[in-house]
């Protein structure tokens, strides 16, 4: 190959698709996918049951028009119940396939086999990022699916925006994957596994202080409602997972749901009925960019 060839973006590219390969077929081997797939596939066929039996009590004792509007609006929260659970599932998978990417291979020591050949240190932690987030799209997306299938063939419901809140959810689980991956450079894997589990639980605490702090806003005495918020806001940008998903749940609301969080003002503490704000979702952006290149840098520096 002449050196025009070697430096062409293919060539260059070429060792990271191969490290995302080896990383899928690892998973593979692993019984990492088997293991999700039959998880996912129990957890679609309760939904499934759940929902029917739901369905047919439900229709076999409505008979006037506030019923059924009142089905309408039981479905639709049987819908968005059910992608919130695929929404927590991906977050742990997310965390679980990155937190020890790298530092499970420095432990073993299968890293220096693999480092032996030609391979830039930054090419295999782009490879390894490229696989996951390979996988962790190709779930997220297949689960929503079946969810929302589900809906659709059982009570004909449909959410009324899907598609912003599958990015949106993407987005989530490729920040916790990539925060995940900057963790398995800098700490052993069980440290790093109970930093980031530790930062999910601060991140859903979050939302519960912002939703608290709404009601307290609507006491007679909404004393230190604000700086609640704040604080929840805060806390929030630290890890924006949950944040994202409130943003992502706004989308699959019908509008009986936004119109009785309008009523109530609070809403719940799992949804949110306003849209996520742009300025969320650009930091979410360089959340995700500044991990990864935090990831290269640390791997680059790091005393194997």
């Amino acid at each position: 190959m002449n050196s025009a060839g070697r430096h062409s973006p293919l060539a260059r590219l070429r060792p990271i698709t191969e490290i995302a390969r080896f990383t899928l077929q690892e998973a593979v081997s692993r019984r990492l996918i088997l293991a999700g797939v039959a998880i996912s596939v129990l957890f679609i066929g309760l939904f499934a049951l759940g929902f029917n039996f739901a369905h047919a009590r439900s229709i076999a004792t409505s008979s006037t028009a506030e019923e059924r509007v009142s089905l309408s609006v039981a479905f639709a929260f049987l819908t968005l119940f059910g992608v919130y659970v695929v929404n927590y599932l991906a977050s742990f998978l997310a965390v679980f396939l990155a937190v020890g990417a790298v530092s499970g291979e420095v432990e073993s020591g299968t890293l220096h086999a693999v480092l032996a050949r030609p391979l830039r240190r930054a090419d295999f932690i782009l490879g390894r990022w490229l696989g996951y987030v390979t996988m962790l799209c190709v779930y997220i997306v297949a689960m929503v699916a079946m969810v929302l299938l589900v809906a659709r063939l059982i009570a004909d419901y449909t959410a009324p925006e899907p598609m912003p809140a599958v990015v949106l959810m993407l987005l989530e689980g490729v920040l916790l994957l990539s925060t995940s991956l900057l963790g398995s450079t800098l700490l052993p894997t069980l440290a790093n596994g109970i930093v980031m589990f530790t930062l999910l639980g601060v991140a859903w605490l979050a939302g519960i202080l912002e939703f608290v702090g709404r009601l307290l806003q609507q006491a007679p005495d909404a004393t230190g409602s604000d700086a609640l918020l704040n604080l929840g806001t805060a806390v929030s940008l630290l890890l924006p997972s949950d944040a994202l998903w409130r943003g992502a749940s706004y989308y699959l609301q019908s509008p009986f749901i936004l119109a009785a969080f309008g009523a109530t003002r609070a809403g719940i503490p799992f949804f949110s009925d306003v849209a996520p704000a742009p300025a969320l979702i650009w930091w979410a952006i360089g959340y995700v960019l500044l991990a990864l290149l935090g990831s290269i840098l640390a791997f680059s520096r790091r005393d194997l």
